[in-house]
């Protein structure tokens, strides 16, 4: 059983391929997915996937980069498609210095959106971050070059007893204590298998076990060839096939030294724990 803690199988780069993704989950054996919107624009997708197929669990939420285009009514909509779907949680939401400091200007994944400063995005975050506590939904949480305001939030603003999610958890290692102590997980992302990111897997080979998810961030951050299994049947190099749920669980088994089969025992509980059934 397998089990993927944050992808986005809404995108439109998706769309055409949705018949061949559920027949590669039903190949591989995969439980659930926890599909994320992260703009107003595309809530009414994650429903309807959610409706079509039974392994999707629905998130809502405002992502950093898309919270300098909100409309003024955002927060009264999100919490209306809380409303029509009980199984939901919250997200993906955060924050991001780096689509401030160090985004290129024409970088095409940031084309027609607002910037929005990060006193701004803060201010969005602990909107949602209080309606998960009130609702005691999972909160799954995007973070890039801001950690110390986030440590900042999160010991200042009510979170849900339940607990929250860090996804593909880029911070430091010197953290994990003080985010643990707050009902943190972390979600494992399969490009963190790369040589490049040596770093990030020392990070997760020091989280407590029953702590720990695994993701895709679907379509996004594919994982590298050797741990990539599923590919399209039309194959596209920047698209990350969210059946690699399998490479990026057997990479991480491989990284923190551990057998596959125990892994997934610990993936499943966690999981179950965090998201329900």
């Amino acid at each position: 059983m397998l089990y993927d803690a944050h992808n986005h199988l809404q995108d439109s780069a998706l769309a055409s391929h949705l018949d061949e993704i559920a027949a590669a989950y039903a190949e591989i054996g995969l439980e659930r997915a926890v599909v994320n919107g992260t703009c107003e624009a595309d809530w009414s997708d994650v429903t309807a996937l959610a409706r079509r197929h039974q392994f999707v669990l629905p998130s809502y939420g405002l992502h950093p980069w898309d919270a300098g285009n909100r409309t003024p009514n955002w927060l009264d909509t999100l919490r209306a498609t809380l409303d029509t779907n009980p199984a939901a949680h919250i997200g993906e939401i955060g924050l991001d210095r780096w689509i401030i400091d160090r985004a290129r200007p024409d970088d095409p994944r940031l084309a027609g959106l607002r910037r929005a400063p990060l006193d701004e995005q803060a201010e969005v975050f602990r909107a949602q971050l209080a309606l998960a506590a009130g609702r005691n939904l999972v909160a799954s949480i995007h973070c890039l070059d801001a950690f110390g305001l986030l440590l900042e939030i999160l010991e200042t603003t009510p979170l849900p007893a339940r607990g929250f999610l860090l996804h593909a958890y880029s911070g430091p290692a010197e953290m994990l204590p003080q985010f643990v102590k707050l009902g943190a997980y972390f979600s494992f992302n399969g490009s963190f298998l790369s040589e490049k990111h040596i770093r990030h897997r020392g990070v997760f080979r020091r989280i407590p076990i029953d702590r720990i998810l695994v993701e895709t961030d679907a379509p996004a951050m594919p994982p590298p060839a050797k741990y990539r299994p599923f590919l399209f049947s039309a194959p596209d190099e920047k698209l990350n096939h969210p059946a690699n749920i399998a490479g990026t669980h057997a990479g991480l088994a491989n990284a923190r030294e551990v057998e596959p089969v125990a892994l997934g025992v610990s993936v499943a509980q966690n999981f179950t724990r965090l998201f329900g059934g």
